[in-house]
């Protein structure tokens, strides 16, 4: 179908080559076509840049031959076609307009203005938490989410963060499984862990979420609050299969370590300080106490901690190990 229309107007803009165009719109009424999917594909059938606006309910959605659907403004070289309440459909073809792009036009404005309708059914209430579950899903196209975030009063390119929260935080959130999903532009105080997503424009929520998963995976009594944005490359680790982590000698030398109180928290504070008086006085011990309990920690593990590639070592398999069990 991809630049169908620029073959049909090639050929003869006739009414029979018409008709195809109406045609094509009117399956998308009669298949009840999701908003994402009527841009999409009219952009296919169009073979250039379109749009829909529709202030009204949120929606500022393109798409481009072959790609995905996402929002943006009008362009200002853009033919318009205006429908009520001040919706509006677009395309911006470079150069002459081709023959049949008025027909197109009229059709797209006639599917747009239909399918707005039976789409503006089902959403919930303003400020149901399923309005937070809808911007979060992964599963709903562009149009779905710009409406939700619509009803709850943010602009789909409004900056924004999702926090991932063990623990009550204030802001628009919904509860997924044993995690706090919450809408957030900033970072307020929590009495537990807390994964904090990248800052992204609202419309992309449902990644900032996915990143504010991972970053709750890396949490610990001694970090409870991790930095998407901060863990660089480590961010990388949790794709690693709980069961390889399991095996590694590294990991299984921490569980035994891990008997011994406070082992565990020694270890974690001597990677995060790099110095063996500072790990003793972010634990609130004399630092005597601590060269003996290194040196068990080093029978086990089987390798120095002294230096720069072991401590590195020792990072490396706390955070596995973190992961692992954050993930249980």
């Amino acid at each position: 179908m991809k630049g169908l229309l620029l073959r049909l107007s090639g050929l003869d803009a006739d009414a029979e080559n018409a008709v195809r165009v109406i045609g094509f719109f009117d399956r998308l009424i009669t298949e009840r076509a999701g908003l994402d999917t009527l841009v999409r594909t009219t952009a296919e059938l169009a073979g250039c840049p379109v749009g829909l606006h529709a202030p009204g309910q949120g929606l500022c959605l393109r798409a481009e031959p072959g790609g995905v659907v996402v929002t943006g403004p009008v362009p200002t070289r853009a033919a318009v076609r205006s429908l009520e309440g001040g919706v509006e459909v677009w395309v911006a073809r470079e150069g002459e307009p081709a023959p049949l792009d008025d027909m197109l036009l009229e059709r797209f404005a006639i599917a747009a203005a239909v399918l707005l309708d039976h789409s503006s059914v089902p959403l919930p209430e303003l400020g149901d938490p399923a309005l937070v579950e809808l911007v979060l899903s992964e599963s709903v196209g562009t149009a779905e989410r710009s409406r939700a975030l619509h009803l709850l009063g943010i602009g789909a390119t409004a900056p924004m963060r999702v926090l991932a929260a063990t623990g009550e935080v204030p802001g628009r959130s919904v509860l997924l499984g044993n995690v706090r999903a919450v809408l957030s532009e900033d970072v307020p105080e929590t009495d537990g862990r807390l994964g904090v997503g990248p800052l992204l424009p609202a419309i992309e929520a449902a990644r900032s979420w996915q990143s504010a998963r991972t970053a709750l995976l890396y949490t610990s009594d001694s970090e409870p609050v991790v930095w998407w944005e901060r863990l660089g490359g480590l961010g990388l680790l949790a794709r690693i299969e709980h069961a390889d982590i399991a095996q590694l000698d590294d990991v299984r030398a921490l569980d035994r370590l891990a008997a011994e109180p406070d082992m565990i928290a020694t270890l974690d504070a001597l990677c995060a300080t790099g110095s063996v008086r500072k790990a003793a006085a972010l634990l609130h011990r004399h630092h005597s106490t601590m060269p003996a309990r290194l040196a068990r920690a080093e029978s086990t593990l089987g390798f120095e901690i002294d230096s720069a590639a072991g401590r590195f070592r020792l990072q490396l398999a706390l955070m596995l190990r973190r992961l692992r069990d954050n993930s249980a």
